[in-house]
């Protein structure tokens, strides 16, 4: 670093290997897979999102007339 050159800006590191650091939008962790990159969510919070969802309804048995000619 020479004299000409600025200072770097407080709280910028530079990315490790060229890569910005992405984390998680839930926890805030950083996120390693391209799944979880895609997302923006680690495989631990999808998992959160996903018990979080309506549950099934309960399977029964359709009523039904019998076919004609059978």
């Amino acid at each position: 670093m020479t004299a000409d050159d600025p200072a770097p800006l407080p709280g910028l590191d530079a990315p490790a290997a060229g890569r910005s650091r992405i984390t998680c939008r839930m926890c805030g962790r950083p996120l390693r897979g391209r799944e979880a990159r895609m997302w923006g969510l680690g495989e631990g919070c999808r998992d959160k999102l996903r018990v979080r969802t309506a549950p099934l309804p309960p399977e029964h048995q359709v009523e039904q007339e019998t076919l004609p000619g059978a």
